[in-house]
């Protein structure tokens, strides 16, 4: 059951994904393997909706402009979003990376610093690096944002499930807290059916337990289009 499901989850990745085998790394400039095209368990599915977004791209887009969430702001620089972001998590366990070939980022907040096990409560610790991840969506705010929740396969799909999503709507509250307007955010919980890794090792499954936010950055000719609706 756990497997079939596992299968079909990374199809349904696999249909939105755009996959280029490699990607430039725009802080260092070396070609690199593409979250997008990674192999092994779950390797299609990492990041969850690799290519799409939460509810579709072009509801959310005018949902976003017409609350005033984004527009205004020119010269927006997704290299430097990244570059600022690796600085402030450093050393705080944060992953931040480029996906979908390059046109979105994933920072992925790990498990163990951000939840304790088989809770929904952001540990005490981990909030102020969660304040910087909100500064820099605020500093930038001409993208839509989609927050993940995954789990491993340790208990019932139901509770994990649960977990992930309520793990997920945390944190986009706790963004939302911060000044990162509800408007550009959608949560979504996967439970266990998108692992990065093998489940059958402690090791991989301390890498599945995870909330992933993903950043969708808006060109000015899309938030155009939405405001001339």
């Amino acid at each position: 059951m756990k497997k079939s499901k596992m299968i079909v989850a990374s199809l349904a990745a696999m249909s939105l994904v755009s996959v280029s085998a490699c990607v430039t790394d725009p802080n260092t400039g070396e070609r690199k393997i593409s979250r997008t095209a990674i192999g092994g368990v779950g390797g299609a599915a990492a990041g969850a909706l690799l290519g799409g977004l939460i509810g579709g791209k072009t509801g959310r887009i005018i949902g976003a402009v017409g609350g005033g969430a984004v527009g205004g702001v020119v010269g927006y620089k997704m290299d430097q979003q990244i570059k600022e972001l690796r600085e402030s998590t450093a050393g705080s366990g944060v992953d931040v990376t480029e996906v979908d070939d390059g046109q979105a980022i994933l920072v992925n907040l790990p498990d163990g610093v951000t939840f304790d096990v088989g809770s929904a409560t952001l540990k005490p610790a981990f909030r102020s690096t969660l304040d910087d991840v909100a500064g820099s969506l605020t500093q930038y705010p001409n993208s839509l944002i989609d927050v993940y929740g995954h789990t491993d396969s340790t208990g019932s799909d139901s509770f994990n499930q649960s977990l992930s999503e309520r793990r997920a709507q945390t944190v986009a509250n706790y963004l939302t807290s911060r000044g990162v307007n509800s408007a550009r955010i959608r949560w979504q919980g996967f439970g266990e059916t998108m692992p990065v890794a093998d489940n059958s090792t402690d090791y991989g499954r301390q890498r599945n337990r995870r909330v992933e936010i993903k950043i969708i950055p808006l060109s000015q000719a899309e938030i155009d289009a939405a405001q001339n609706r």
